[in-house]
């Protein structure tokens, strides 16, 4: 057997990157432990959220399939965020699980290019340091041009219910056993890292009167660009709250986790921490939250969002009893903790391309990310750069003022983890650019070119954009006098405005400007058709124009920083060469090997001091 492209794992970031190596006509081998549970939400069935959904719109807008999968099988939609600016706006929705895995099955299965396997890998052959095969637990052989390792928490996975301990990829499954070893001799070193998942309950034995309804959004929005069906809410999510009674379950226990007894070596998410490690640094709360969010329509389980446990099974139960409407709760599955292998991503090139083998992509759980959305993105980028390689084409790395993909594959890349990580508005710089609604506008381009969107696909969002920017030129062609600005807003103006720039002030919005626009009296230089739009129309509007100065200088600030940014560091360069380096910076250099000065700067522990030396030595060997 001979394929293109390998792809190691079913779960999100192998599904991206399989779908988008396949949509660039090369042939592409899915490997999986298990074929049913390709697509499989381990922990709460929910994509999205602040930042998190801007990556999902940007992997739609890029030609992959989260979007997609998440707008037919999504069941509860809410946009976060929405009292802020538009900026920080981030969609979530609740899926039913088991119809997103049969979407991404049903995907992956369908594309002519694709191939599923059901097996475990447990070596890659590597000659010369490239990859050239991966070999199966039954001995056989495939023969690949790019293999891409999206494992997941599968390697060396330990599962961990109070102080059992017992290998596991996650629940009801497997660990894999013997790759990591054999990456290791490649020169490509390796830790450990945890996370963990929350019991799910039966929704018969809850007593709803007691908890606080959580409704879904009147008309929600979609992720996807082409999505054309109206989303519809299906269920009610609900919130309950813990209390001193199950915080003192918690304490009186927490010794017989992985977590406090010393028995793991991986670090915990800190931020998305387990219920024991809130209580335990943050004593001084009566209560956290909680999140109660059914997991599909035709069954009867409920996720616990934010009561993530590896208490031991009947410490789960007293504790979920001690909460309000919960007191003859039915725990259909414990919580357990998990325990994995990972690899340090400051090994991987940009293009999540490890530096010690060529044609080997590492992408999700496995650069030490956590989040379904996290890992999606990084096996889009990789797959689109395994076909790449192999079509001999430069490679395709997105920069962080383009998306919060590449916010995330930088930090990974330059500044590594020691953690989980997770996405975050406040990890971009440039985020007024980064908006969920202008994904299509700042990355389809390049999908078009790509060839991983349609030409009709592109054409549709192309006489959006024309619309779009078609209104805008008229909204600074008119103006509107104060009499039409008061009887459409209350608002007061001292003398004729254009309308673009009212349309500026936080607490105008554009139905309001064309409200104005509209009056008989109050129009100056007589405005001709008002334009229809739709809400998708009316937020690129106003956000584009609301945002317009700071987009501005921020535009401004990444040209000047722009020649830095993309300076190049020759490969193989000598730190030894350079006087005046500290000995810290001269070591993460050496280590790391950045490509760029940008990126050199953003390595923790490297001074800005540093950084000039550097950009002095560089001029002046014209390198």
């Amino acid at each position: 057997m001979r394929f293109d492209v390998v792809v190691i794992g079913g779960g999100h970031a192998g599904i991206e990157a399989a779908w988008i190596a396949a949509k660039r006509n090369v042939s592409v081998l899915l490997i999986t432990s298990h074929i049913d549970f390709i697509g499989q939400m381990p922990c709460n069935p929910a994509i999205g959220g602040v930042a998190k959904g801007n990556i999902v719109r940007e992997i739609g807008a890029l030609g992959g399939l989260m979007a997609s999968l998440i707008d037919r099988s999504g069941i509860h939609f809410r946009l976060l965020n929405r009292s802020k600016g538009t900026a920080v706006w981030g969609p979530r929705a609740q899926a039913d699980k088991d119809r997103y895995k049969k979407f991404a099955r049903h995907s992956l299965e369908n594309h002519p290019n694709i191939t599923i396997l059901q097996a475990m890998v447990t070596k890659l052959n590597v000659f010369g340091e490239q990859i050239r095969a991966v070999i199966l637990d039954n001995g056989q052989i495939i023969h690949a041009e790019t293999v891409i390792l999206a494992a997941g928490t599968f390697l060396n996975g330990i599962i961990h219910v109070g102080l059992n301990s017992f290998g596991g990829g996650r629940a009801g499954e497997p660990s894999s056993s013997g790759l990591t070893e054999n990456i290791r001799q490649f020169g490509i070193s390796s830790g450990r890292l945890s996370t963990g998942t929350p019991p799910r309950i039966d929704s018969r034995t809850i007593d709803y009167s007691k908890l606080i309804p959580q409704h879904g959004d009147d008309d929600p929005w979609p992720f996807s660009f082409f999505t054309k069906q109206k989303l519809i809410n299906r269920i009610t999510c609900w919130t309950a709250k813990t209390n001193r009674i199950t915080h003192q379950h918690i304490i009186e226990n927490k010794g017989n986790t992985f977590l406090y007894s010393g028995k793991t070596a991986g670090a915990y998410p800190r931020y998305c921490p387990s219920i024991e490690d809130k209580v335990v640094r943050f004593g001084e709360r009566d209560g956290h939250t909680l999140f109660l969010e059914p997991e599909t329509l035709e069954h009867q389980e409920v996720y616990i969002n934010g009561f993530s446990t590896s208490l031991p099974f009947d410490i789960q139960e007293k504790m979920v009893r001690s909460i309000e409407g919960l007191e003859n709760t039915k725990i259909l599955r414990p919580g357990y903790g998990i325990e994995y292998d990972y690899f340090q991503p400051l090994q991987l090139k940009s293009t999540l391309e490890s530096k010690a083998v060529k044609n080997l992509f590492f992408a999700g759980q496995v650069n030490g990310t956590s989040g379904y959305e996290e890992a999606a993105c990084q096996g889009l980028i990789a797959g689109i750069n395994a076909v790449q390689n192999i079509k001999g084409d430069p490679p395709v790395v997105l920069s962080r003022d383009s998306s919060y993909t590449g916010v995330l594959i930088d930090d990974l890349v330059t500044k590594g983890t020691d953690e989980p990580y997770r996405m975050f508005t406040s990890r971009a710089e440039h985020r007024l650019l980064l908006r969920q609604d202008n994904c299509d506008e700042r990355l389809m381009p390049l999908a078009y070119k790509l060839g991983t969107v349609t030409q009709g696909e592109y054409d549709e969002r192309q006489r959006f954009w024309d619309k779009k920017r078609s209104i805008i030129e008229w909204l600074y062609s008119i103006k509107i006098s104060p009499e039409a600005f008061y009887m459409a807003t209350g608002g007061n103006i001292q003398k004729n405005e254009i309308a673009g720039d009212l349309l500026k002030r936080p607490e105008v919005g554009f139905e309001e400007i064309l409200k104005g626009v509209a009056r008989n009296v109050p129009v100056i230089n007589e405005a001709e058709d008002i334009p229809q739009t739709d809400r998708f129309l009316t937020l690129g509007i106003e956000s584009d124009i609301k945002y317009e100065g700071f987009v501005r200088k921020q535009f401004n600030e990444i040209e000047k920083l722009r020649r830095f940014e993309d300076t190049k560091i020759p490969v193989g360069f000598c730190y030894d060469d350079i006087p005046g380096l500290l000995t810290e910076s001269r070591e993460k250099l050496i280590k790391i090997s950045p490509d760029t000065l940008g990126k050199a700067s953003r390595i923790g522990g490297v001074t800005p001091a540093d950084i000039s030396v550097l950009a002095m030595y560089l001029m002046k060997k014209n390198l």
